[in-house]
């Protein structure tokens, strides 16, 4: 589902870390209004979004807005296993390096994003096992390697991993992926193993699209992480990612979708929340699109075991919608030149409404 754009080297972006929230106001003829890191204070839920680091390079209004608003962030790209190891053995943390310390500058917390998925693997990757010179055994081996070196390195400075990342089908089947075929169901195991190995503190989630409510998809989620957890595999979270489209209807079943992995004992979080429309942008989609944002962060803020609720970009500008959806778009809480839309309104309100009545 999360289809994006390539990163690009951050090799300016060192300069812009001393940037604070408080000096990092965009030039306006009216005050800001409390940004919504504040607003969630209290709440017991991080407000988050995914970063694009060409942006956070480039672009000082987008940099600001960042260190302003959020107090959790998420690597779009530059974690995925495509840009730290682009070639065999040689890896370029670079980019995921310069967030991590973005993060550590503006008192932001670190989800990581993504460890095991089918999209996004590095070329040598996928032709060594599509040509035959990288069998089952061998596979295994560098996806334990990948695992452990990536979550290594970043230990106790993220605090929640997307370890798998869509591994069902919509009917609830296994997705037939690189990593089922060669390796088996077995590897979703595998992999919570590693990577609580690597960093024993750090909440290790499942992720996925289509799973907001209760349907055949997050069904076979509940099932996999009640039967893994009741055989000590360390699953601590469920990560619903949050891609809607107006069009669409909003799910039905939220709460009780949370409700039901929190009774496991586990964490739930909204990971990469965006609503798109199809174009144009009328006043009514605004208002539609507003209530399904604020919909699903009513869910998280009145769960008991919610933690994060993250926006996937938070201006259409950088947003990866048109891209992927042809005629789609205006997905994100604001607009190309960073006017806030009615949904910045609703989650401000949102989570000021939670932070007077904490969980």
């Amino acid at each position: 589902m999360n289809v994006f754009r390539m990163p690009v080297s951050m090799a300016v972006l060192g300069a812009t870390l001393a940037i604070t929230g408080a000096a990092a106001q965009p030039a306006s003829a009216h005050p800001d209004p409390v940004p919504l890191r504040a607003l969630a204070a209290g709440t017991g839920v991080r407000i988050g979004t995914a970063v694009d680091m060409a942006a956070l390079a480039d672009d000082t209004t987008y940099r600001r807005t960042t260190a302003r608003e959020f107090n959790s962030v998420t690597a779009e790209n530059v974690m995925k296993w495509e840009s730290v190891e682009p070639t065999r053995g040689t890896y370029d943390w670079r980019p995921a390096d310069d967030l991590v310390r973005f993060a550590r500058a503006h008192g932001q917390a670190v989800r990581g994003h993504t460890l095991v998925w089918h999209n996004q693997l590095p070329g040598w990757l996928t032709t060594g096992v599509a040509d035959g010179s990288i069998g089952a055994r061998e596979l295994r081996g560098i996806l334990r390697d990948h695992i452990t070196k990536e979550v290594k390195r970043y230990k106790g400075r993220i605090y929640q991993w997307d370890v798998v990342n869509e591994v069902f089908e919509e009917d609830g089947s296994l997705r037939n992926t690189i990593w089922l075929r060669e390796l088996g169901p077995n590897y979703i195991e595998d992999a919570f193993r590693w990577a609580h190995a690597a960093d024993p503190k750090a909440k290790l989630f499942l992720n996925d699209y289509n799973v907001e409510g209760v349907n055949a998809k997050s069904t076979a989620y509940y099932d996999l992480a009640k039967r893994l957890r009741a055989a000590g595999v360390p699953v601590q979270g469920f990560g619903i990612q949050g891609h809607l489209a107006i069009q669409y209807g909003f799910p039905g079943l939220v709460a009780e979708n949370l409700a039901r992995f929190e009774k496991l004992g586990m964490q739930t979080a909204f990971t990469e929340v965006d609503v798109r429309m199809i174009l144009p942008v009328t006043e009514e989609k605004l208002a539609t699109q507003a209530t399904y944002f604020r919909g699903l962060l009513d869910a998280c803020v009145q769960a008991r075991r919610c933690t994060s609720f993250t926006v996937w970009g938070f201006s259409d500008k950088y947003s990866w919608v048109p891209g992927v959806f042809g005629g789609q778009g205006a997905a994100t809480l604001m607009d190309e030149g960073y006017g806030r839309k009615p949904a910045f309104a609703a989650v401000g309100e949102g989570l000021g409404g939670a932070s007077l009545n904490s969980r």
